[in-house]
């Protein structure tokens, strides 16, 4: 079976300008304008910026769907320019919004789009598709026999993403890939895709307008401003704390101090250690810890230790098996890779500001609550006071 890891390029652009127009001088305004970028293998590049800015053309000169005016793209110190096109592309992943499936292929046949075309045999093909499948969240069995159109939005760009990924290519090139589905899809996506890397360890462009998507994709981020120029390329964390330009401070925004929650997870705490007990237990047991603790409340748990709800333990009784219909399944799941900003999202619009941790099989790994995260954020020395103390009415911290 093939693997999708191991395999990654570097990418540079050296001094790269595209100018439109039928003299192409040096007078021409550029679309792109002396780009210089050199991005290490297994990271992912955002190009970020307003309309017109020249990210996409940036990105479809690696493939050569656009051609340079001058400079050269360097493909793992490779000019670009030199290599043979059907070559060059079919060794570069290319994902776009709209996904570009072949409505009358089905979803195995549109995976294996590029292996058929290098000779693949039917058998490997077919054992490449469903691998993929399986790695971006869609049952083969389900979905193999499946047309695009028989597709959510969500399912055909993770579709997408398949085929890209179908002949291991070093480098993937991703124009406003999750742009055209709704929020909550998009976020998804972005976490998945995020898990896939960490496997995957490829090159990746990444084109967006949007500075939330830059900041949480985004090894390193480049911003473009009108007339194609790098207005500042850096870490997100870099361009957080130190715009390099009045220009990079607005197009970030005000709530930087926000921004930079994005770029911590869950797993940089140090998680509360969740009281609980399992459903059938002894609730009169249970009942004399919680109350003998500071914090007052039980977490039941299946016998799995997948969290089933939250209970007072001064409302339990003396005696008899706990029950799930005791418990109150009011607080938010998390995992360790939930961004802090999201996961203060979800703790501030919850009835009860406790968040629960759990690992890939839903089983119990802590708490994270709105106060540790307003610990992080004054470490920082960014934590706005309204964060400071948990809203009214959310159970005492643990830890307190």
């Amino acid at each position: 079976m093939e693997s999708s890891a191991g395999r990654a390029a570097t990418v540079e652009f050296d001094q790269v300008s595209k100018r439109y127009g039928g003299s192409a001088k040096a007078g021409t305004p550029a679309a792109v304008n002396d780009l210089s970028l050199s991005i290490p293998a297994g990271r992912i590049c955002v190009l970020v910026g307003p309309s017109g800015c020249g990210k996409t053309t940036s990105l479809k000169m690696v493939n050569r769907l656009i051609e340079p005016t001058s400079g050269r793209i360097l493909l793992d110190g490779v000019d670009a320019a030199g290599r043979e096109l059907t070559e060059l592309r079919r060794g570069i992943g290319y994902v776009i919004q709209q996904t570009g499936l072949f409505p009358h292929q089905t979803v195995v046949e549109n995976v294996g789009t590029v292996p058929r075309l290098l000779g693949w045999s039917g058998a490997r093909i077919r054992e490449r598709s469903e691998e993929l499948l399986g790695l971006v969240g869609l049952d083969p069995a389900k979905y193999s026999r499946r047309f695009p159109s028989q597709l959510s939005g969500g399912e055909r760009q993770r579709v997408g993403v398949a085929r890209a990924l179908a002949a291991d290519p070093p480098i993937m090139l991703m124009d406003e890939p999750f742009g055209a589905v709704d929020p909550i899809v998009r976020e998804r996506l972005q976490d998945e895709f995020l898990r896939l890397q960490e496997e995957l360890a490829k090159t990746i462009l990444f084109v967006t307008h949007d500075i939330d998507e830059a900041i949480k994709m985004g090894d390193l981020v480049a911003v473009f401003e009108i007339g194609g120029k790098v207005a500042q390329f850096g870490t997100p964390a870099e361009l957080l704390a130190s715009p390099a330009s009045d220009f990079v401070a607005r197009f970030v925004g005000t709530d930087r101090g926000l921004k930079r929650l994005a770029l911590s997870r869950v797993a940089d705490l140090t998680l509360h250690a969740a009281p609980t007990a399992v459903v059938g237990s002894d609730a009169g047991e249970a009942r004399r810890r919680g109350l003998a603790a500071s914090f007052q409340f039980v977490l039941l748990t299946d016998p799995a230790n997948r969290p089933l709800g939250w209970i007072d333990a001064a409302t339990l009784p003396e005696s008899g098996p706990l029950t799930e219909a005791l418990a109150n399944p009011t607080s938010p799941f998390v995992n360790k890779r939930t961004t802090l900003k999201d996961a203060l999202s979800l703790l501030l619009d919850s009835d009860v500001q406790v968040g629960i941790v759990t690992d890939r099989t839903g089983a119990v790994q802590g708490l994270v609550t709105v106060d540790m995260i307003a610990e992080r954020m004054r470490e920082g020395h960014i934590a706005p006071a309204y964060l400071v103390d948990a809203p009214p009415g959310a159970p005492a911290d643990p830890a307190e």
